[in-house]
């Protein structure tokens, strides 16, 4: 096991790990446990009741974070025609087909986010080995397979970001930044829980939000009160 650094450990000393604090409470001192000199990204996992391994168990989908990302993000369109012209006046920042495709080929990952509409899914399916590693590839799931790439773009530029469980059922996602304001955080971090409550599989039984942790870039993790959280989006 790595041993983590003086000013890790000093923060650590700050946040109780046998506690789960009220989400105003670790807000706070997730904000402030972050020691990094850039703006961090604020993190938070959920380890959810299910099995992935089990494809009807499996969580996948998508949240539109209300405060945003705090990121620019980077979209590429692969389509053709007409949409072409409307994703990039829509704030694409890359639009088109076979030059891209080849480019991708050839090792180019200028971007974060990829929407894709679905006449041109038999060729960006050429992609899938390339793109499904790095968790790029289009997906209806997640609504980046649409034939309004114009709304999936604005969505995604305005702070829409997707997800999946992992193999030991944990789903992570960035709720924002260390300079987001409290009410940013809370507002994102209660978007992406609700979300996941909706996409509860039906398969999964017994308590399904398991634990609730947010985390800076490089800071301890503060545990939430599962309860809680879920009680305020009552």
């Amino acid at each position: 096991m790595p041993k983590h650094g003086k000013k890790y450990r000093a923060e650590a000393e700050k946040v109780d790990k046998a506690r789960n604090y009220p989400l105003d409470e670790a807000l706070g001192l997730v904000k402030a446990v972050g020691y990094a000199k850039f703006n961090e990204s604020i993190d938070l996992a959920a380890r959810l009741g299910v099995n992935p391994k089990h494809a009807d168990q499996m969580v996948r989908g998508a949240c539109l974070l209300p405060a945003g990302t705090g990121r620019e993000v980077r979209v590429l369109v692969l389509t053709k025609g007409e949409r072409v012209t409307a994703a990039k006046e829509a704030g694409a920042d890359y639009a088109g087909l076979e030059e891209y495709v080849e480019k991708i080929k050839s090792g180019w990952f200028e971007f974060d986010k990829v929407i894709a509409s679905p006449d041109v899914m038999g060729v960006v399916g050429r992609l899938g080995r390339v793109l499904g590693p790095r968790g790029l590839m289009p997906s209806p799931k997640v609504g980046t397979v649409t034939q309004d790439v114009v709304s999936a773009v604005k969505e995604a530029k305005a702070g829409k970001i997707s997800f999946k469980t992992e193999r030991t059922g944990i789903v992570h996602v960035s709720i924002g930044r260390k300079s987001f304001t409290e009410e940013q955080l809370r507002q994102n971090l209660l978007a992406v829980v609700e979300t996941l409550i909706r996409l509860r599989p039906a398969a999964a039984k017994g308590q399904y939000i398991r634990s609730l942790t947010l985390s800076p870039t490089m800071g301890p993790g503060v545990h939430l009160d599962p309860v809680e959280v879920q009680n305020l989006l009552k």
